[in-house]
């Protein structure tokens, strides 16, 4: 007999999958020199001399041998074909295989923009320059106050030119909040610091990334209070999405609730696509969570899957 759950999961994902979140997969020691800055913030020896800095939380980190990733976006494109990924969000920042990703294949890969907020005036500049240079491609801006030195919290003065200019370019923002898995100050991610954001800039859309666990409660209430405000499962594995955000999901907030997943930074596809069938979402609300809610608040056209080579 087949599993209700899974048929309106499977029906759902025929559509094409938008997955939020994309780190390109790399060589195992090029991927250790990405975490350099977080090693530098943590204090821990176990910290400073790991491979990921938040390796400790999870369960088989991807690795990748040389061999393995003579070129990653074709290891990309055949895990979206497995999986019926049609489109990955990719930072333009990250590396050379990224932005060849946005250029060569602009109808599965979109691009977003990293911003340090401690640059002032040249963070502008920035956002501005790459605009200039990805127009449509460029899909958003990313900032991870808690990882940058120093740290920015969500509400520093420092973050208000980059809100403004969200709003002024028509792009959402993502942001992160809840206790950080690197061993690293968490005060700067505490959603609460959301509130005053919201209210100031309420044409500002928002997306919130890795959980904002253990303050879940907090993130629906704020959710349900600010329209321009989302929530995206990066980095947890399905089987330990918050209660709380299910219950949202499967009722006021199914609008706001949109599927990220971790690869290659922390969870392999193949393990997410075997858990996400579990999910107690009811049947109407999985094609928003892993299409329709993304494709909206990012702007991104509906795509086939790329088809296997």
């Amino acid at each position: 007999m087949t599993d209700p759950s899974r048929s309106a999961f499977e029906a759902a994902r025929s559509g094409g999958v938008i997955d939020t979140f994309l780190a390109m997969p790399d060589t195992r020691a090029n991927q250790a020199a990405k975490y350099a800055r977080i090693r530098e913030l943590a204090n821990d020896a176990g910290t400073k001399d790991s491979y990921m800095p938040a390796e400790y939380m999870f369960k088989g980190v991807p690795t990748f041998e040389d061999d393995e990733v003579d070129d990653p976006v074709q290891v990309v494109l055949a895990e979206m074909s497995k999986h019926r990924i049609s489109t990955f969000v990719t930072g333009v920042h990250e590396n050379e295989h990224s932005r060849r990703a946005v250029r060569e294949f602009p109808q599965h890969f979109v691009g977003m923009l990293n911003v340090d907020p401690n640059e002032g005036i040249g963070a502008l500049r920035t956002i501005d320059a790459a605009v200039e240079e990805w127009g449509d491609s460029l899909r958003c801006i990313h900032v991870w106050g808690t990882g940058l030195i120093p740290q920015v919290p969500l509400d520093d003065k420092r973050m208000w030119p980059i809100y403004a200019k969200c709003i002024e370019i028509g792009r959402p923002i993502i942001v992160y909040a809840g206790v950080p898995g690197p061993r690293i100050p968490m005060a700067p991610q505490l959603p609460i610091l959301l509130d005053e954001v919201c209210w100031f800039w309420p044409e500002l859309q928002i997306v919130v990334r890795h959980g904002a666990d253990p303050w879940t409660e907090l993130m629906v209430k704020l959710m349900l209070k600010y329209p321009g405000l989302h929530y995206s499962t990066s980095a947890f594995a399905p089987k330990y999405y918050p209660e709380d955000i299910i219950r949202f999901a499967n009722s006021r907030g199914a609008d706001k609730v949109m599927y990220a997943g971790y690869y290659s930074a922390g969870l392999t596809l193949d393990r997410i696509f075997s858990e996400l069938p579990n999910v107690p979402f009811k049947d109407e609300v999985w094609p928003k969570f892993l299409r329709e809610n993304a494709a909206r608040v990012f702007g991104i056209a509906p795509v086939d899957p790329p088809s296997p080579s």
